[in-house]
This record gives C-alpha cells, sequence and structure tokens, in this order.
C-alpha cells in the first residue's frame, strides 16, 4: 500500500504547477488590442475605436471614442470597463469562449450597460461581439477582433 504522503505530494505538485500555468496565462492577457469596430442604426453608422484594454484587479479598461456619421453632435468619448474573471481568462488559454458584462462611461459620466462574448481563434487572437444598450429601444451590436500585443 502506498504511503499517503507518496501519493499526497506528487498531488500537491501537480496542483501547484497548475496554478503557476494558470498565472502565466492570465500575464498574457494583461493587454488586449481590440480593433476599430463599425454598426449601423437606421441612417446612421457609429464607430468605436478603443485604445488598448489594459487589466487591473479583474476589471478591463480602455478609453474609446463614439463617431456617430452623420449625426457628428451624438458623437462620445469614455472609459470601457468589462469584468474579466481569472476562470474567464483560464477558460480563454484553452481556447474556449466566454460571455462578459461591463460598463461604458462617457465623458460626462453617463453610463450604459455593455455585455458580450469573446470567441478565440488562435493562441493570440479572436473575435469579440458588443452590445451596447443605449437606451431601451436602442442596443447597439459591434463586431470586431482583438490580438494579444507581443513580448
Amino acid at each position: 500500500m502506498a504511503r499517503p504522503c507518496s501519493i499526497l505530494i506528487p498531488a500537491c505538485l501537480g496542483l501547484a504547477f497548475a496554478g503557476l500555468a494558470s498565472a502565466s496565462a492570465r500575464s498574457s492577457y494583461a493587454r488586449v488590442d481590440a480593433a476599430p469596430m463599425r454598426t449601423s442604426v437606421y441612417v446612421a453608422s457609429v464607430l468605436l475605436t478603443p485604445g488598448p484594454f489594459v487589466r487591473t484587479n479583474g476589471v478591463y479598461v480602455a478609453e474609446y471614442t463614439a463617431e456617430v456619421f452623420p449625426f457628428s453632435f451624438y458623437s462620445e468619448n469614455g472609459s470601457l470597463r468589462i469584468a474579466v474573471s481569472d476562470g474567464d481568462l483560464d477558460r480563454l488559454s484553452r481556447g474556449l469562449s466566454f460571455a462578459f458584462e461591463g460598463r461604458a462611461i462617457r465623458s460626462d459620466g453617463r453610463e450604459r450597460r455593455i455585455d458580450g462574448r469573446v470567441t478565440p481563434l488562435g493562441p493570440a487572437t479572436g473575435r469579440i461581439r458588443v452590445r451596447l444598450v443605449v437606451n431601451r429601444y436602442l442596443i447597439l451590436v459591434f463586431d470586431t477582433t482583438y490580438r494579444l500585443p507581443s513580448g
């Protein structure tokens, strides 16, 4: 019969190495770049251009500009805040998609709810679908891609 220590020690080491691998995978997602995204609504189009997303305490934050054509007086800027757990990043590193939620906060302080889904296409790229709730009658849906900066 095997001694309990001979079974327990390798199991603990395996869990420790799995934790290190997960932490390493999460650190590679510290910054994510998303391509500009465009959608159309009624007689206008919206170009949403996010800056780089930087993750701090489980939340990705990026500045954005939204240009509305031909109604430039509806254009705005602000910040996007998207909650992504360590578990979500672990799933992403294994090639699995996940859903997210967050907020778009305009420069004047007004908030809008956002949600979406991230789908990896490879180890450093993938697709993102974002739904931005403008009001109870209007939800903008954007499709874009992301990439992890190298190095």
